[in-house]
């Protein structure tokens, strides 16, 4: 196949999210108001709670068997990868630019967690249907597609929420911890107000009567037993477990996407509880088909959420040029560069299996742009949540050249 059909091939999706995030861009507009902020807030709960978890867990349940989850152990370690590699590159990146602090958490986890979820799920599917598609058969590869993207979805939400999450977290808390310069002031009446009274008298100890009253502590040594020290250990060890449960925040890792991969591992993974829900004669079939048609629902509402949120970087300040220039190299020329020395590695290794379609997502997880959570974080935080929207507008921008692009190379290498 030539690179110009590859080329047609990998433009077709791009160009279907392109259409739906300026139609969402478009009804958030004031003159049109149909998804101002309440409602994108309102139907992005209900994205995130309902249509996302039964679009992962219906594929899944439908896709997965026992047998393909020991072929698919190698996608959570590379997605691993992509988020330790954009970090050590944002990290550089935030060096090079002398990035402010409030701005450190947001370039870290922009450079570091791309858009596993909802460009997968379009984008794979959009490509198995096209007629020059290198990846065979359209209705077997649409099937591998949503389960191979779901799955990048539930793994990606994992990631998301317990390593980007802190980043942010910690970042927003050093920038909050930093002393505030006052000036010095020279107003002798106010200092006098402020500090009417001085720290210690100086007629405080100037008799030896007064030092009778006062209590002197005779320091002794420590006679603590073993045992004391052992349970006063295991009592630290303890707290310090509750601690950090409570930093990495254990609720959000328990995401919707999440559980519903669980449940649909367990669906699928499971022979007996795969025919009694997967399949014409399964006695339980409803409960699938009622998942997968709220999970139809979930791909063109999350982007026309996405759209409705750009459009939040059009009205927001500005940001230097630096920062947004140096998020997109890092995510659309290193990033994949990095991406295919790390998958032709693997398959120098014999780690990979015979399927260019797996291949092929291992390499796009790569080359996405910035996931559309970490707004959200900003803004639970309060640091740099109008930047987020700038760097969002500009990279999703570019995103569909970069990725029609990148998409076109990766299929000539696996066909």
């Amino acid at each position: 196949m030539g690179f110009l059909d590859l080329f047609v091939v990998a433009s077709i999706p791009i160009l279907k999210v392109l259409i739906l995030t300026a139609l969402g861009l478009y009804l958030a507009l004031d003159t049109v108001d149909i998804m101002g902020e309440s409602t994108r807030k309102n139907v992005n709960r209900m994205a995130f709670f309902v249509f996302n978890p039964a679009l992962v867990g219906s594929n899944l349940a439908r896709t997965v068997t026992y047998q393909s989850i020991l072929k698919l152990w190698l996608m959570p370690i590379n997605i691993l990868i992509t988020f330790l590699i954009g970090s050590a590159l944002g990290w550089v990146l935030v060096k090079v630019l002398r990035v402010p602090s409030h701005l450190k958490g947001l370039i870290l986890g922009c450079c570091a967690a791309g858009n596993l979820g909802n460009l997968p799920i379009i984008i794979l599917p959009a490509v198995c249907k096209e007629k020059s598609s290198p990846f065979g058969d359209p209705e077997s590869c649409q099937a591998k597609a949503m389960a191979y993207s779901s799955l990048s979805m539930a793994i990606g939400a994992v990631y998301m929420w317990s390593y980007v999450f802190n980043i942010v977290r910690i970042s927003s808390m050093k920038a909050a911890e930093e002393p505030k310069v006052v000036e010095p002031t020279t107003d002798k009446q106010k200092l006098q107000q402020e500090f009417s009274e001085p720290l210690l008298t100086s007629t405080r100890c100037n008799s030896e009567d007064e030092t009778d009253g006062y209590v002197h502590v005779l320091m002794i040594p420590s006679s603590k037993s073993p045992t004391d020290r052992t349970v006063s250990i295991w009592t630290k060890v303890m707290q310090n477990l509750e601690i950090f449960a409570e930093k990495i925040n254990l609720k959000s890792l328990l995401a919707p996407s999440t559980i519903g991969a669980i449940v649909g591992f367990v669906i699928g993974g499971v022979p007996l509880i795969r025919r009694l829900m997967i399949g014409q004669s399964a006695p339980f079939r409803v409960i699938e088909d009622s998942a997968l048609l709220l999970g139809d629902a979930a791909i063109p509402i999350v982007t026309l959420i996405m759209g409705g949120n750009l459009l939040r970087g059009l009205r927001s300040c500005g940001i230097r040029k630096s920062l947004v220039i140096g998020i997109m190299a890092v995510r659309y020329i290193l990033l994949p560069i990095f991406g295919i020395a790390v998958v032709k590695g693997l398959t120098y290794l014999g780690l990979l299996q015979d399927d260019p379609l797996y291949v092929f997502i291992l390499l796009l997880q790569y080359a996405l742009p910035p996931a559309m959570n970490i707004g959200t974080m900003t803004q639970l935080f309060g640091a740099g949540e109008s930047e987020c929207s700038v760097v969002m507008l500009w990279t999703y921008a570019f995103a569909s050249l970069s990725l029609t692009l990148w998409s076109t190379y990766f299929m000539w290498l696996v066909s």
